[in-house]
Order: structure tokens, then C-alpha cells, then sequence
């Protein structure tokens, strides 16, 4: 799954130091940005800084590994780079990866909106020829400096489109590759498409639903652990995948899924259906039914399930939702939002039942650590929920440092039955990739874990007209 690239990097070799440690990487002296500078120390010193969470300035998703490292340092030459951590990183690989230019790291402003209009640099096969947003088309074509096997193919065209115009686009034959991601309208399409298949693979992401533990009515944990129970996870994930040719199965973990070494099904009790034991939480908790619905000092037990506006799947989620927490005395009301506003209105802690799939890494502890860490001063990050616990976080900050993966893994299962503890967020099944492409595309498609070579996409010469 995780590789060395040569065509950036000869060699990165790993020295325990005390409690910390020292990773040396040495780059391919050929390897150059877009602009023809050399990659090098300088980029890695920036990139370093940025990410570390020490200035507030630069808005960051995630500090997790880059924290740890205490200095950046040149070798024998620009293509020698030390990196200096003052505690183990067991994740190491996952750092710099990828890897971007000093120049867009270099000050707040340039991090933090330096990239909407389009990339200032590249280091590829390809660089980006023209970005029109009347077509909304991105042109990538064959960057003439790269020092790698010669791209196959002379461009690549990213077009933005509606996900209900792209199965027709496919069929027509205007677009090569597209995700079918769930929709069994869509697969039954491009199935029926001439010269198209579909490609499928068990990837890293995972469908989940975020509880607002940071609202006024979910902070009660008890109330958390209610819906949780008054949400069948079974129904919801056969409803989400019929029609797709994949098992319903339900994911019990919040950190690995079922196809990844150390996964344990840890939901217990708490990922189970069970609506009379979620009716005597509410009980407990001072919510008593008043008709069809509970209330508590003159307010009705009622929560806002957001979903982005024109998606099927979370307006088919929120609607069984709403049927099945009605079951126990919970009103649910759908509030659709325009899909560009939905994580703000996340973020922002407007809502109290999220429906979204988080994409996974081959790291799960380091990429879904920030999910669920404490926030911060106030800084949300990615932890929607706003919950956790200094436990939760002492047990991943083991789980990040320990060396064995035999002990990674039971660190991290001890945290994923904590998190469940918590009911932050409802595991629902592990998403599967499905992806439609012409049957003479090659080594692009459903790629689970595995990135692919941008410059090894092309088409079968046999079935190809241009070659």
C-alpha cells in the first residue's frame, strides 16, 4: 500500500533516538517543481513549520506527526533532509506525503488561499494547461520537465458536473471515468453503456453519522446513546446499498475497516438496534413522552438532521432516520443545505445529525485521530462532534508512538470501545468503491488503498483508435 517513489525519492531510512527519532530522506537529485527549482530541504522546513499547529495563522485541518517534529535539517546538500522528532512517530511514512512547494507554505496567506484559483506549482507527469469555469473543466497536459517515464496519454480533462448528468455523459461517451459512488440508478446506467465497465474495490472510507455532542440537546450522553440505539445501522445500510451487487454489513469500528489488519468489531451494545433500551435512557435522562414525541422542561425532543440538497442517499438516510427515532419519542426534522454550505454548517456546529463518509489513508490512526481528539481552544478541526475525552486522547497518543503493530492495534481497538463509549459518531459500513471506466482504459479506476501512477493511465493499445 505505501511505497517509495523513486522519481522523488532514493531512499528515507528511520534511527530511534531516546524517546525520539530521526528520519533521513535522500531525493532523487533529479526531481523539480513546475517552476524548475529543485526539490529539496527548504520545502520540507516550510511544509514542517506550516502543519505543526505552532502558529495559529496558518488554518490547518490536522497537526498530528508534523507536532511531534522538533527541527528540520540540510545534509550534505539540498537533496539530503533530516527531519528531527522529539517523540516516535510510528507514522512517519504518512508525513510529506504529499509533498508541497515552499513557496505555497511559506506564509499564512499563501497557505490558506493561495490554492483557490488554481495551483501555483507542480512536481508530475502533468501540470495544469487551462482551467475553464464556464465549461468547468480542468486541463491537465504532459509536463514536458518531468524526469519520469513519459505520461502515456497527452492530457487529462477533470470536468465538474452534476451526479445526476454523469451517468448520460458516460453513456454518450463524453466522460472515460466516473464514480458511481451509491447510487444503483447510476450503476444500472453505465452498466447498460456500450463499451464501459464497472470497477470495484474495497477502499478505506467509511460512511458514518456525526452526532452534535456539542449541542444543547446531545450533550447528554445518555441522549447520544439513545439514538445511537434507536438507529437500526442494518436497515440503514441495506437501504444505502441495494442495488449495488455488495454485502450489507455494518462497520464496528471507527478507525479501521473490515479489510484492513487489526480491524475488531468493538460496537457492543452501543452499535446494536435496541429501541426499548434507548426508550429507558431517555427515561433516565428527563425526557418523558408527551404524545408522539418526548419533551423535558417544556421542549420537545426534536433534532436537525442536515443533509446537502439534491444528494438521494442522505435524504433517504434522513428520512429512515426520522422513521425510526420517531419509534422512541424522537422527533427528526430534515433540513437539506446547498452541498457547498454543508460542512460549514458542520463546522460551525449547526446541526445535530451529520450524514457523510469520511476517506480513509493507509495510516487510520494518524488520518482519524483528529476526528476524535478534544477540540482545542475552541478549534473544531475535524472533530465535528466537538466531544472526546482525555483518555481518548492518551490512548492515541500511545497508539501513535508505540513501534509494534501488534500493540498499535490493541491501542487503538481500547480507543475505538471508548469512542464508542462516548456515542460521538455512528459507524455505518465500510463504503465501497465503484467506479465506471471504458473497458480500454487502463490502471485507473476502483483503487482501494493503492494510489496509481498518473503517468501509466492510458488506453489497451489493442482497442485504442489512437493508440
Amino acid at each position: 500500500m505505501v511505497h517509495r517513489v523513486p522519481e522523488y525519492l532514493h531512499s528515507a531510512e528511520v534511527k530511534r533516538t531516546g524517546r525520539g527519532q530521526t528520519v533521513v530522506y535522500r531525493l532523487n537529485p533529479e526531481a523539480r517543481w513546475s517552476d524548475g527549482r529543485a526539490i529539496g530541504y527548504r520545502d520540507f522546513a516550510v511544509q514542517a513549520r506550516a502543519l505543526s499547529g505552532r502558529d495559529p495563522r496558518y488554518e490547518i485541518a490536522d497537526d498530528t506527526g508534523y507536532r511531534r517534529i522538533a527541527r528540520v535539517e540540510r545534509g550534505a546538500d539540498e537533496q539530503v533532509v533530516k527531519v528531527v522528532f522529539a517523540r516516535r512517530y510510528a507514522d512517519w511514512r504518512r508525513l510529506f506525503s504529499p509533498l508541497y512547494p515552499a513557496a505555497a507554505y511559506g506564509d499564512p496567506r499563501a497557505f490558506n488561499t493561495g490554492w483557490l484559483e488554481r495551483p501555483p506549482v507542480t512536481a508530475g507527469p502533468f501540470r495544469v494547461g487551462r482551467v475553464d469555469r464556464t465549461a468547468k473543466t480542468i486541463t491537465l497536459v504532459r509536463d514536458p520537465g518531468w524526469w519520469g517515464r513519459p505520461a502515456k496519454l497527452d492530457r487529462i480533462v477533470y470536468r465538474a458536473m452534476d451526479p445526476m448528468a454523469m451517468p448520460g455523459a458516460f453513456a454518450n461517451g463524453e466522460v472515460g471515468l466516473m464514480e458511481v459512488g451509491l447510487d444503483a440508478g447510476a450503476l444500472r446506467r453505465v452498466r447498460a453503456a456500450d463499451g464501459g465497465e464497472v470497477r470495484r474495490a474495497g477502499g478505506p472510507d467509511s460512511r458514518v453519522f456525526t452526532l452534535n455532542a456539542a449541542g444543547a440537546v446531545l450533550s447528554d450522553v445518555r441522549v447520544r446513546r439513545a439514538v445511537m440505539l434507536g438507529l437500526d445501522r442494518d436497515a440503514i445500510a441495506r437501504s444505502d446499498l441495494v442495488g449495488l451487487g455488495v454485502p450489507a454489513r455494518t462497520l464496528g469500528n471507527h478507525f479501521y475497516v473490515g479489510t484492513q489488519p487489526g480491524y475488531r468489531d468493538n460496537s457492543g451494545v452501543h452499535g446494536r438496534y435496541d429501541p426499548a433500551a434507548a426508550a429507558r435512557l431517555l427515561d433516565a435522562a428527563g425526557w418523558a413522552k408527551r404524545g408522539r414525541h418526548r419533551a423535558k422542561d417544556g421542549r420537545t425532543l426534536a433534532l436537525r438532521f442536515v443533509v446537502a440538497a439534491g444528494q438521494p442517499i442522505g435524504g433517504r438516510e434522513g428520512e429512515l432516520a426520522r422513521a425510526l427515532l420517531e419509534r422512541i419519542g424522537v422527533r427528526v426534522d430534515i433540513e437539506p443545505v446547498p452541498a457547498d454550505d454543508l460542512f460549514g454548517r458542520i463546522t460551525r456546529g449547526d446541526f445535530d445529525i451529520a450524514p457523510f463518509s469520511w476517506f480513509g489513508t493507509p495510516f487510520p490512526v494518524s488520518s482519524m485521530r483528529a476526528v476524535y481528539a478534544r477540540p482545542r481552544e475552541g478549534e473544531v478541526r475535524q472533530n465535528y462532534s466537538g466531544g472526546g475525552t482525555a483518555t481518548i486522547d492518551a490512548t492515541l497518543e500511545k497508539a501513535v508512538t508505540a513501534g509494534d503493530p501488534a500493540e498499535v492495534h490493541t491501542l487503538v481497538n481500547r480507543a475505538d470501545r471508548l469512542v464508542w463509549q462516548e456515542a460521538l459518531v455512528l459507524p455505518l459500513y465500510q463504503r465501497p468503491q465503484l467506479v465506471a471506466a471504458r473497458v480500454d482504459l487502463a490502471n485507473i479506476g476502483a483503487c482501494g488503498f493503492h494510489q496509481p501512477a498518473y503517468e501509466d493511465i492510458g488506453f489497451a493499445q489493442d482497442a485504442s483508435e489512437d493508440g
